[in-house]
C-alpha cells in the first residue's frame, strides 16, 4: 500500500503558506471590522494603519517563497495609503483579501502536486 507525504522543501512552504493564512484571516477580520464601523456611521480612525501594520510583515514572509502573492499584499497595502472615499477602499481590501486568499490555495495545491513524495507502508 502506498501513501504520499511531503519532502522537506514542501514541509516548509506549507508552514509558511499555513502561517500567511492565519495573517490574512486576521487581516480579513479587520476588513469586516472597518465594514462595521462604515455601516454604523463611525469613523475609520487608525484601522488603515493597523491593517498596513499587520500586511507588511506578511510581505516579507512569502517574498522568498510565493513572490507573485507577497506583489499581491504589497498591492493591498499600497490602497491603504492612498485617498479616496472609505467605501472604494473597503471594496478593495474585500477584493485584495479574496484574491490573496486564493492564491494562497493555488498555492498551497500546487507544493502538495510538485513536493509530493510516495512511501510505501508495510503490510500488518
Amino acid at each position: 500500500m502506498a501513501s504520499t507525504k511531503l519532502d522537506g522543501a514542501g514541509t516548509q512552504k506549507m508552514k509558511t503558506l499555513e502561517e500567511a493564512l492565519v495573517t490574512l484571516q486576521t487581516i480579513h477580520g479587520l476588513v469586516e471590522r472597518m465594514a462595521m464601523e462604515m455601516k454604523n456611521k463611525k469613523p475609520l480612525g487608525v484601522m488603515p494603519m493597523q491593517l498596513k501594520r499587520m500586511a507588511s510583515p506578511l510581505v516579507g514572509q512569502l517574498k522568498g517563497q510565493f513572490g507573485m502573492i507577497a506583489d499581491q499584499v504589497s498591492t493591498m497595502i499600497l490602497v491603504a495609503g492612498r485617498g479616496g472615499g472609505d467605501q472604494a477602499k473597503l471594496r478593495t481590501y474585500r477584493e485584495h483579501v479574496a484574491q490573496i486568499r486564493t492564491a494562497i490555495e493555488f498555492a498551497g495545491n500546487k507544493v502538495k502536486k510538485d513536493h509530493a513524495v510516495d512511501i510505501e507502508i508495510a503490510p500488518e
